[in-house]
C-alpha cells in the first residue's frame, strides 16, 4: 500500500498540472477571441469597401451608358451630314 504522503503530493501534482492546463486553455481562448474579433472587424472594413465599390460601379455604367448615348447621337449627326453632301 502506498504512502498517504505519496499519495497526496501524486494528487497535488496532477492538481497543479491541471491548473497549468486551464490557465493555457484560457489564455489560449483569449488569443482565439481576440483573432476572431479582429477578422469580424476586417469583413466589416471589407463589406463597407465592396459596397462603395459596388456604388461606383453602378456610376460608372450609368456614367459609360449616357457617353455612349451622346456618341451615338454625334454619329447621328454627323451621318446626317455626310448624306446631305452627297
Amino acid at each position: 500500500m502506498a504512502d498517504p504522503s505519496d499519495q497526496f503530493q501524486r494528487l497535488e501534482e496532477k492538481l497543479s498540472k491541471a491548473i497549468e492546463v486551464f490557465k493555457q486553455a484560457q489564455a489560449d481562448k483569449r488569443a482565439l477571441e481576440q483573432q476572431v474579433e479582429k477578422l469580424r472587424s476586417e469583413m466589416k472594413e471589407r463589406t463597407q469597401e465592396s459596397s462603395g465599390m459596388e456604388r461606383e460601379l453602378i456610376a460608372l455604367r450609368k456614367e459609360r451608358e449616357e457617353v455612349r448615348g451622346r456618341l451615338e447621337k454625334l454619329l447621328q449627326r454627323l451621318d446626317g451630314l455626310i448624306k446631305s453632301e452627297a
